[in-house]
């Protein structure tokens, strides 16, 4: 059989992370593929004598590691190393992206499953700024996926306040510096008016802090309302507000490619934890979404969520849902479940 360019570039990923697992990597990038923590913060503790390899204390991250080696952190093995995996979670407003806060409003471990909780958020969103977040198990995939160099476009959806005419909008599409910051080129489009509000698409390829915000801002434009809709291949799409869903491993592989995988470290040949094996919900090919793990809130379930199994309620076997459709059809073998709707024959004699 003649290999085909996919098939070419899955070899590849995997015989280049097979030889640097062979040879030796660094230990922060180690640290962070096992999910503990980022390869930065990884950096962090080695410098503070947190880390120990074969029983001796590191002080600089500038170390090779290999599958022979045994690792420490604060005393405790590095846990084992899964697959790299990307969550898409739709981040409601007011949630804080961040582990902990020490105003106590609600940060983005309190939205998740307790089995999600240690993810690493791709970036960050605004307190109130809603839509696609990227969360990733792979402290690597997460610095590279950060990176304005990936080129990953993110793509927004803003409701503003405020007049703006087309000069003014040329110049944020060719950059502008606002406050002495320059911020670079963006892709604006005006969708239409609401009252005093306008309706805008934003794409931006490096995500500095309060972006969109400061830009239009400086344009004249208020904005109360943004939500992230894309995250360069992967989309926002339907997933309602605080559900989480994950990414098939093939789509994920494809969509990085080999090169960006190779430069995260991503291995797509690992197992997966025992905590998490059991959660294997029916995955979406579009990119993304499988069934729902969790809402941030309670909310009443909707009719139509019912029919499609999308509500947070216990969900009916596959085959009871399909049966649904037609009330007169004969029940199952050995169910004690009548029809619905009553036979007319008469009693055999």
């Amino acid at each position: 059989m003649v290999p085909t360019d996919q098939t070419k570039r899955r070899a590849q990923t995997g015989k280049g992370a097979e030889t640097a697992r062979k040879h030796g990597e660094r230990i922060a990038k180690v640290i962070a593929r096992s999910g503990l923590c980022s390869r930065r913060t990884a950096e962090v503790w080695i410098e503070a004598g947190r880390v120990a390899v074969n029983g001796k204390t590191l002080h600089t991250p500038a170390h090779l590691v290999t599958s022979s080696d045994r690792i420490e952190v604060d005393g405790a093995p590095l846990p084992q190393a899964e697959r790299t995996r990307l969550w898409l979670f739709h981040k409601p407003k007011g949630l804080l992206t961040a582990a902990r806060d020490p105003e106590g409003r609600p940060v983005l471990p309190d939205a998740l499953p307790d089995e999600l909780k240690t993810l690493h958020p791709v970036g960050r969103l605004d307190f109130n700024t809603e839509g696609l977040l990227l969360l990733t198990n792979d402290g690597g995939l997460k610095r590279v996926l950060e990176l304005p160099s990936t080129g990953w476009l993110r793509r927004y959806r803003v409701r503003a306040f405020g007049d703006v005419d087309l000069p003014a909008l040329d110049r944020a599409r060719a950059g502008m510096t606002v406050d002495g910051v320059r911020y670079g080129p963006m892709e604006i489009a005006v969708e239409r008016r609401q009252g005093g509000n306008q309706w805008l698409t934003v794409g931006l390829r490096e995500g500095k802090n309060r972006e969109v915000k400061v830009v239009l801002g400086a344009l004249g434009l208020q904005v109360n309302r943004l939500i992230r809709v894309s995250y360069g291949p992967f989309q926002l799409g339907d997933l309602a507000s605080g559900d989480v869903s994950e990414v098939r491993a093939r789509i994920l592989k494809d969509q990085l490619g080999a090169k960006l995988a190779e430069q995260a470290g991503a291995d797509f040949d690992a197992g997966l934890r025992a905590e998490t094996n059991n959660r294997r919900g029916k995955q979406s090919e579009a990119g993304a979404a499988t069934q729902p793990s969790k809402r941030a809130k309670t909310r009443e379930p909707k009719a139509k969520q019912d029919a499609g199994g999308r509500s947070s309620t216990p969900r009916r076997p596959a085959r009871a849902r399909k049966s649904s459709r037609n009330d007169t059809r004969k029940p199952s073998k050995g169910s004690s479940t009548p029809p619905d709707r009553p036979r007319t024959r008469g009693k055999r004699r």
